[in-house]
């Protein structure tokens, strides 16, 4: 079973940062591909950033110049910089992973619980 736990979200006056983490736990072999989403009452879910096993990174292009995401390999995390936050960039924030839990295993999306980012005027 594989767990994440996401933490950083809060409230922000428009220019400010935060900073997300989201810590993956269980029986986890590899971790490809972690990324973070986006989700507001009006909107689907969207991507908002990704990072490869390698450290290739990709954004949307609201987020881009923004936002910066990373991770921590040695301790199955995942980070994103958030700075000149928008009131446009409140939502909820959720971080997924793609992983495999043995080798040779099939590799499985895992999502975090998601965590709240508002963002005042």
């Amino acid at each position: 079973q594989v767990q994440l736990v996401e933490s950083g979200g809060g409230l922000v006056q428009a220019g400010g940062s935060l900073r997300l983490s989201c810590a993956a736990s269980g029986s986890i072999s590899s971790i490809y591909v972690m990324s973070w989403y986006r989700q507001t009452p009006v909107n689907q879910r969207a991507l908002v950033a990704s990072i490869s096993s390698d450290g290739d990174a990709n954004y949307a292009d609201s987020v881009k110049g923004r936002f910066t995401i990373s991770r921590d390999n040695a301790k199955n995390t995942v980070y994103l910089q958030m700075n000149s936050l928008k009131p446009e960039d409140t939502a909820v924030y959720y971080c997924k992973i793609i992983a495999s839990t043995g080798w040779g295993t099939p590799r499985f999306q895992y999502w975090g619980q998601g965590t709240q980012v508002t963002v005042s005027s």
